[in-house]
């Protein structure tokens, strides 16, 4: 569908409906590959189920390569039940050449890199405008070819928010996944297992409100959970809908 991804839903046990059944097998493809874990499209896979197959369960449990992942209807929207993928810091002489086609010459305060999903955080200065995020422009070619030894697979740049200011974002990303195919990914729910707990150690608090600002960007509630786990709430639209012929 030459989306960020295109999610598969299949039914568990065949004597359930879609408007029955409360279990699920769920996959995710880009363009060019299929990928262990994904957010927003298992936020729309969820949406899809309750809104047009009027799903009577409360929650839904979708099984992945990522393990179970609960999905539950709350208010206008849903939440999710994912995995905390927590990053390791790095020594950025370690990835300068992808820092340098991520960020060019923009201050960088540390880098981390989670090893479970492959994403590089980058954390720009907290003296950089969130301006400066928000137009960044990336070579997504120049990126990909920065690092070829398979331990990073996207590239996340962050940096801290303005929580005094309304409507009070803790912290700010974007997502460039050149080597899955993605040149850049409008909101990541993925991208948020490992941001969520990053900022959480760093500004000590459990519940974050975080803004990822690509051209079509969105916001997220985020919950970090003692259990390892991490809540991630959003909303969804619908702006198409037909039928795919094989």
């Amino acid at each position: 569908m030459n989306l960020s991804e295109t999610a598969f839903i299949t039914r568990t046990n065949p004597s359930d409906s879609f408007t029955t059944g409360s279990r699920f097998r769920l996959r995710w493809f880009t363009p060019t590959t299929e990928v262990n874990l994904c957010g927003h499209a298992t936020l729309a896979s969820a949406a899809v189920l309750f809104q047009y197959n009027k799903n009577v369960n409360p929650t839904l449990v979708f099984e992945t390569k990522s393990g179970d992942l609960c999905v539950t209807q709350k208010e206008e929207g849903y939440i999710m039940d994912f995995p905390l993928n927590p990053p390791t810091r790095q020594d950025p002489n370690d990835f300068k050449d992808t820092i340098k086609a991520a960020v060019g010459n923009l201050p960088v305060q540390e880098v981390y890199l989670s090893n479970n999903t492959k994403k590089l955080l980058i954390r720009l200065a907290d003296s950089c405008d969130t301006s400066v995020l928000t137009h960044l422009k990336v070579d997504s070619v120049a990126l990909q070819n920065s690092e070829r030894s398979g331990r990073v697979r996207a590239v996340v740049v962050t940096m801290k928010g303005s929580p005094d200011c309304q409507p009070g974002y803790d912290f700010y990303s974007r997502n460039f996944a050149p080597w899955v195919g993605i040149p850049e990914d409008p909101v990541t729910g993925s991208a948020h297992t490992v941001l969520g707990s990053y900022w959480s150690d760093e500004l000590g608090k459990k519940k974050l409100l975080a803004y990822q600002c690509s051209s079509r960007g969105g916001e997220l509630e985020l919950e970090v959970r003692d259990d390892g786990r991490i809540n991630i709430a959003g909303q969804t639209i619908t702006i198409l809908q037909g039928t795919i012929k094989l």
